[in-house]
């Protein structure tokens, strides 16, 4: 097959899905990452759709895109206007792409019922913008929506949309599957047919309802399109577009097609989690190939294999794509999650040392603990067992209050005698709760040896009851999480106590930033 490119939607039809709204200046700035990674055509948005695309075109004309095309997004002229009247077209020339991108209607229902106009004016409306664009010297795509739902119903039509964009000079057909319910069965036969018959180089744009996008953009490929087109984390309208993050290593790495070089590859990850970033959404922790957990493994039998052979249970080496492979510890580990961790880390740990840790974990976890969610409890532990470990500092006793005062209203006061450098320390501190009481005590008490303490702050605190049927004599499970030097981690602990549990969590993270960071003052 000949090269498969890559047409990247996620600045117009992403930001379609409901919680995102970008800025001109987000905008531009994936744009930028997407060339940089190799995407070869880029759609920037619907200029004649509002201010804010007019300006984003504007500023995008100095961007620094490589060999990357930017594409203006638009449709067809509207029935009944000649295409020097239409401002949608003349929208789509002021943006001054090098490639424009027009929609227009290739189902006869849709024709019908949406436009109201006829069948022949629809195939007019086609042919007349296309030749108008392409005679102005743009390259054109034609998408074609609702095509393959209008292919199924009507296909000598569907076709003839098809045909009156090539006859017209479109450069490319992109097949639409709009509502996102076609198998990929039916993409694959579907577009093979139409392959046998439009002789113009084919894409797909697919949807993601069926939670078939994906299969269904592969599908496409191997029934003859060489253009695919998609959204960066599958962002889009209702449940999204196919996934580019997901549609990219499958060519390359499982299809054989190359659509960007090795060394871009490698940059999926950082990619995807940049754009996760930009638009204010949380990652997908269990997205394939670049999510945290994509090569995560859990199952104690799993581990012990992967230590003799990484591909026992993974499909790709994760640094093919940016990844990184991991051991998640929990009652379910065996001794070799331990070593793997351990190793990760530096940490040359024996079978007797890593079997005790395993079983502490599992005793942990019984109690309450959980460790999937705190790596840092657990990377502490390990680094515990060295023989050159010195705990930075010691717990003697806390104390903690919490009262209602005529005067000043609720007041929680902490007291916590500590250990630092062999010196005994005797802090007090008030808070606006009795853990921030208990924070601000111990951090008083070591911040002055350790002054790196001063850079790390709180930003999560999760409790959860365990066994709610106790009532108020649950156990509980507190996760804190902390950020500091470029890092966050989180730690947990577990009792019928919330401030017992707190304190765990909490004095584990504080030691923790300080074998992470490196820094005693």
């Amino acid at each position: 097959m000949s090269q498969v490119f890559l047409y990247d939607t996620t600045l117009r039809d992403g930001t379609q899905r409901e919680d995102i709204s970008l800025s001109v200046d987000d905008k531009l700035a994936i744009a930028k990452r997407l060339a940089d990674f190799g995407i070869h055509y880029i759609e920037g948005g619907w200029p004649g759709s509002n201010p804010k695309d007019a300006e984003f075109f504007a500023r995008a004309a100095k961007l620094e895109l490589g060999s990357a095309k930017l594409a203006a997004f638009g449709r067809t002229r509207q029935k009944n206007l000649r295409c020097d009247q239409d401002s949608n077209l003349q929208a789509l020339l002021a943006a001054a792409t090098p490639v424009v991108t027009m929609v227009g209607k290739s189902s006869d229902y849709h024709v019908k019922l949406v436009l109201a106009a006829s069948l022949e004016e629809n195939l007019a409306m086609i042919r007349d913008s296309v030749a108008y664009i392409k005679a102005k010297g743009r390259e054109v795509m034609f998408d074609a929506e609702h095509f393959f739902d209008g292919f199924l119903a009507n296909k000598e039509y569907a076709l003839a949309t098809l045909q009156a964009a090539a006859d017209a000079g479109a450069d490319w057909l992109v097949l639409c599957e709009t509502n996102g319910g076609k198998l990929p069965w039916e993409i694959e036969e579907i577009v093979r047919e139409t392959a046998r018959q439009i002789k113009t180089p084919l894409g797909v744009h697919c949807h993601n309802d069926s939670d078939c996008g994906v299969a269904n953009t592969l599908s496409a490929v191997r029934g003859g399109c060489t253009q695919v087109q998609g959204t960066i984390n599958g962002y889009g309208e209702r449940v999204g577009n196919a996934n580019m993050s997901s549609i990219i290593p499958n060519l390359q790495l499982k299809m054989g097609l190359p659509v960007v070089k090795p060394e871009q590859l490698c940059e999926l990850t950082s990619l995807a989690h940049y754009v996760a970033e930009v638009v204010n959404l949380k990652h997908d922790k269990h997205a394939p190939y670049i999510g945290y957990s994509a090569f995560a493994h859990k199952g104690g039998i799993h581990v012990a294999a992967i230590l003799k052979a990484a591909d026992t249970y993974q499909h790709i080496a994760p640094a093919l794509v940016g990844n990184q492979m991991r051991s998640v510890i929990s009652e379910l580990s065996g001794r070799g999650n331990i070593q793997l961790q351990a190793k990760s880390l530096g940490i040359d740990l024996n079978n007797e040392d890593a079997q005790r840790l395993l079983t502490h974990i599992k005793h942990l976890e019984h109690q309450g603990f959980t460790f999937e969610a705190a790596e840092a409890s657990v990377e502490l532990m390990l680094h515990r067992l060295r023989s050159d470990y010195r705990q930075p500092f010691e717990l003697i006793d806390y104390f903690v209050i919490t009262e209602r005062r005529q005067s000043r209203g609720l007041l929680s006061e902490a007291t916590v005698k500590v250990k630092v450098d062999g010196i005994i320390k005797f802090v007090a501190a008030e808070g606006n709760g009795p853990v921030n009481a208990l924070s601000c005590a111990l951090r008083s008490g070591l911040e002055d040896v350790y002054p790196v303490l001063k850079t790390v702050r709180l930003i999560d605190y999760k409790v959860r009851i365990l066994d709610s049927g106790s009532g108020t004599s649950a156990q509980i499970r507190v996760l804190i999480t902390f950020q500091g030097g470029g890092h966050i981690w989180t730690t947990v602990g577990a009792s019928a106590n919330i401030i017992d549990a707190s304190w765990h969590a909490l004095s584990d993270s504080l030691e923790y930033a300080l074998v992470k960071l490196h820094s005693k003052g």
